[in-house]
């Protein structure tokens, strides 16, 4: 799907992750790709998704823009990347592992949300 994610919610999710204090959140753009879990992915399956173009693994995000965009809805996506899932990690990850780094990315997300639904609101009431 070709523009899926509205650009003007995009650019305003960057500007208010910009004005945060330093260290709040990180954004990145890239290459969201879903596939079917719960599951963690196989360092085969890391590869091949790298192969094809990811940038980014989730389970879920990909339904919902569709649906979205069929509503004729705009879309912010945003993600937590709570594990970098690489192909070649010598360790097993754990569910722990996710759950603490999600816990520790919290207040960013909340933040960024915040503003963001802050300034949508401006915005309508003019």
């Amino acid at each position: 799907m070709v523009g899926a994610y509205d650009a003007e919610l995009r650019r305003t999710a960057k500007e208010i992750a910009a004005s945060l204090p330093a260290g709040t959140i990180q954004l990145h753009e890239g290459v969201y790709v879903m596939v079917s879990g719960p599951s963690f992915e196989t360092s085969p399956e890391l590869r091949f998704l790298r192969l094809a173009g990811a940038d980014a693994v989730g389970m879920s995000t990909c339904p919902e823009v569709v649906v979205a965009r069929h509503a004729g809805l705009r879309v912010l996506g945003i993600s937590l990347i709570a594990n970098m899932a690489l192909a070649n990690r010598p360790e097993i990850l754990t569910h722990e592992e996710v759950l603490a780094a999600s816990n520790k990315a919290a207040a960013g997300i909340e933040a960024l949300v915040r503003g963001v639904v802050a300034r949508l609101c401006a915005a309508a009431t003019g």
